[in-house]
């Protein structure tokens, strides 16, 4: 089973995001590009770039970074609504042929401020009902010529992207990575998505949801090739396994203290951050080094479970989702860029044949 490994680059107006000890152009291209070369360098794919508004746009950060690199391949995070599925699949087809290939895209269904670029909010089956229409378009521009779609949300008609998608071996088109736990979202992945990115549940939560959607793909008519899994998650190593433990506890600890009494105030926003604030309650840590405390401080979003150990402990862990099913790896620590190099001198030889 062939596995890919990714990183996170940050993507954030203020500094340290998570911890990161970078204060000074923390965003500006060269930082980002000397995190993107070392991912390069130390033998990472690539990295998830998040996406938001009030954060700067995605896709031009990662024109900026696959323009000077050679391998990198951005994984990007966009929005429907943010982006209509006509400009977006244009967008993402011209950055395909000028990188040679390397795109790859996050689809983000989430809350987020619509009314700040013009859209208004709607209700999840409405919101849902969208991200199906934008993929269903997109993967259609990607593939085909003269596309013509009506739906309830979207309508294109006799459309051509230009310049055409360069299929290339076991990939027709830049993989379609979506992520999301509800009933309405998960619909969508088992019909629609290449790729359905988890974050970082106990083994049980992801082998459940791994069957759950492979069996709901051939109960709803999947007609893509089968449904590939990521996990998201915060791989927190150090050279021993006390060590790690003592470096991921002070860092709650540091976290507790930031958060103080804005502690868990703002509840969940999805069903995704509500099933990783749950873990807390099964407790701190679960299967060998799943640590949940973070998430109560965090915000119980993406990368806000932590696996913690040695190259060893933690390589272990990551070869038992494998074995569920996983094949894509989206990892993170802070400080990032050192993170980057301790990480895939010491992790990334464990996990890569």
């Amino acid at each position: 089973m062939s596995l890919e490994f990714l990183w996170y680059i940050p993507n954030q107006v203020e500094a340290g995001h998570r911890g990161d000890t970078v204060a000074a152009d923390h965003n500006s291209l060269d930082t980002l590009t000397a995190q993107a070369l070392a991912l390069e360098e130390y033998g990472w794919k690539g990295a998830l770039l998040g996406a938001g508004w009030g954060r700067p746009d995605t896709f031009t950060v990662a024109t900026a970074l696959a323009a000077r690199t050679t391998g990198f391949e951005p994984l990007i995070a966009i929005r429907p609504g943010y982006w209509r599925p006509a400009n977006f699949a244009s967008a993402a087809a011209t950055l395909d042929q000028l990188s040679g290939g390397r795109v790859r895209i996050n689809i983000v269904s989430g809350k987020d401020d619509l009314a700040a670029y013009g859209e208004s909010e709607e209700d999840q089956a409405r919101r849902y009902g969208r991200t199906k229409e934008f993929l269903q378009i997109v993967r259609r521009l990607w593939t085909r010529e003269r596309v013509t779609y009506r739906g309830e949300h979207y309508r294109v008609t006799d459309s051509t992207v230009a310049p055409r998608i360069t299929p290339r071996e076991g990939r027709p088109h830049p993989p379609l990575y979506f992520g999301g736990a509800s009933e309405a979202a998960e619909r969508v992945a088992a019909t629609e998505a290449d790729v359905q990115l988890f974050w970082g549940e106990p083994l049980d939560g992801v082998r459940e949801r791994i069957e759950r959607l492979r069996a709901l793909g051939a109960e709803l008519g999947r007609e893509h090739p089968p449904l590939e899994f990521g996990l998201r998650i915060t791989t927190l190593v150090r050279d021993t396994t006390e060590q790690a433990w003592a470096d991921a506890e002070a860092k709650v600890a540091s976290m507790a203290e930031s958060a103080g009494a804005r502690r868990n105030s703002h509840g969940a926003s999805g069903v995704g951050q509500q099933r990783l604030l749950d873990l807390a309650a099964r407790g701190e840590v679960l299967d060998d080094n799943l640590y949940t405390t973070p998430g109560r401080f965090g915000g119980g979003g993406a990368g806000t479970t932590w696996l913690v150990g040695s190259a060893e402990d933690v390589a272990k862990s990551l070869r038992k989702y494998r074995d569920l099913g996983i094949t894509h790896f989206v990892l993170s620590d802070t400080p990032y860029l050192p993170e980057i190099q301790r990480q895939g001198s010491q992790l990334l030889p464990l996990l890569v044949d």
